[in-house]
């Protein structure tokens, strides 16, 4: 999925998309600012790669970091629902994942990624393992996110 394809899809619509990002550091927001006119339709992107800017800029509860650690499902659907609450974006879209080559574990292996996309309708979020180098697995979440924040651009 393009990033040039979402902007277009939302602005089309009317529709604000925000981004909150743990393991690719900005990539989503870098890829969809990239394409011209995309400040029609996004206004926030939060780089929380430390839980304690998770907590601080998003609202996740300490807690759930605490009992779930950053690269979970629950993690991940915070992150997008407070993303979507502070910037008041129509979609948010939230990843945490490990990248590597480091932090991988037998129940999360390096490659491991969690995307979360808040919408109006509520939250969804899907888990993928990735292969490939650090670099490879940030692309192939960048190009993942873009395509779940698609599929929730309706009105």
């Amino acid at each position: 999925m393009s990033a040039a394809a979402v902007v277009a899809r939302a602005k089309a619509l009317g529709l604000r998309v925000a981004s909150a990002e743990s393991c690719t550091g900005g990539m989503i927001a870098a890829a969809l600012t990239d394409v011209a006119g995309s400040s029609a339709m996004f206004g926030f992107g939060f780089v929380t790669y430390a839980n304690e800017a998770k907590v601080a800029l998003l609202g996740v509860d300490a807690a759930v970091l605490a009992a779930e650690g950053a690269v979970s499902e629950a993690v991940a659907r915070a992150m997008a629902a407070g993303a979507r609450a502070r910037s008041g974006a129509d979609v948010a879209v939230a990843v945490t994942g490990i990248a590597g080559p480091d932090g991988g574990s037998a129940a999360k292996p390096v490659g491991t990624v969690w995307c979360a996309v808040a919408g109006r309708d509520g939250v969804v979020a899907e888990r993928r393992v990735f292969a490939g180098d650090r670099a490879a697995v940030r692309a192939a979440t960048v190009a993942w996110a873009l395509e779940m924040v698609m599929a929730r651009l309706v009105v």
